[in-house]
């Protein structure tokens, strides 16, 4: 087990640890997650402290206790954030859950917008790679996406230009081409309304519809942008979830 740390309480941060297997598919839906007993056992806790980091997975909905059974992983309709999707790929290499897939629609090269300029980093008129992807679940599109990359890239990790998926994630595949090490990033999250494309793309029908903008920085060791990426996810959808101490 990992050891714990002084920064969060200790039921959060197993919270946090039963959490991450459950979103790089360790734990799939319907498997048993550890009792307060095994807990206690396994990270040396009290049994008042296994049984809050429990009930913090069940207020996540990730998990569900059946009377005289144990405490299984339900399933996960929703969309998670980034740090999942990291988490799942350094551990497993791939990015998405069990029964989620991506759909890439276009790869290629093109002139920046200003707000790629400015998040990247880029001299003006430089260009920059384009990739675009819908995620699905087993109910249908859970997120529309674009990440952004310098074009200086596009020679060393051509594939960053070929519309087929990157199973190990775009950020793992540049650190694997370029020997950059991606060490920290940045999200900003903001409510809108759709365009029509990213209507059609979720499958909302005609709308506009309100949608969460999701805006996501990848950072390497040097603090130089490795990638800058846009998510639109549908209305009834969880993309952001953290849990801390307000003591």
């Amino acid at each position: 087990m990992p050891e714990l740390r002084h920064v969060e309480p200790k039921y959060l941060q197993i919270a946090n640890h039963i959490r991450d297997q459950i979103t790089n598919g360790t734990l799939r839906p319907g498997d048993e997650v550890p009792s307060e007993r095994q807990i206690a056992a396994d990270w040396s806790v009290a049994r008042p402290t296994a049984a809050r980091a429990l009930e913090a997975l069940r207020n996540q909905g990730l998990v569900e206790s059946r009377q005289g059974a144990g405490t299984f992983v339900k399933d996960q309709p929703t969309a998670r954030r980034a740090r999942e999707r990291y988490v799942r790929s350094r551990q497993i290499g791939r990015i998405y859950a069990p029964g989620e897939y991506a759909v890439i629609v276009s790869a290629e090269l093109v002139d920046a917008p200003e707000r790629v300029v400015e998040a990247l980093r880029l001299a003006p008129g430089e260009q920059a790679i384009r990739r675009q992807r819908v995620t699905h679940s087993d109910t249908g599109p859970v997120e529309s996406s674009v990440s952004w990359l310098s074009g200086e890239l596009a020679e060393m990790a051509p594939l960053l230009l070929v519309k087929d998926r990157i199973k190990i994630g775009t950020i793992a595949y540049v650190e694997n081409a370029t020997g950059r090490t991606a060490e920290y990033a940045s999200d900003r999250v903001a409510a809108r309304l759709s365009t029509d494309e990213e209507a059609a793309e979720l499958g909302l029908g005609d709308g506009p519809h309100a949608v969460l903008n999701y805006r996501h920085t990848v950072y390497d060791t040097q603090g130089n942008p490795i990638e800058f990426a846009e998510s639109v996810y549908p209305p009834d959808r969880w993309t952001f979830e953290q849990d801390y101490s307000v003591r």
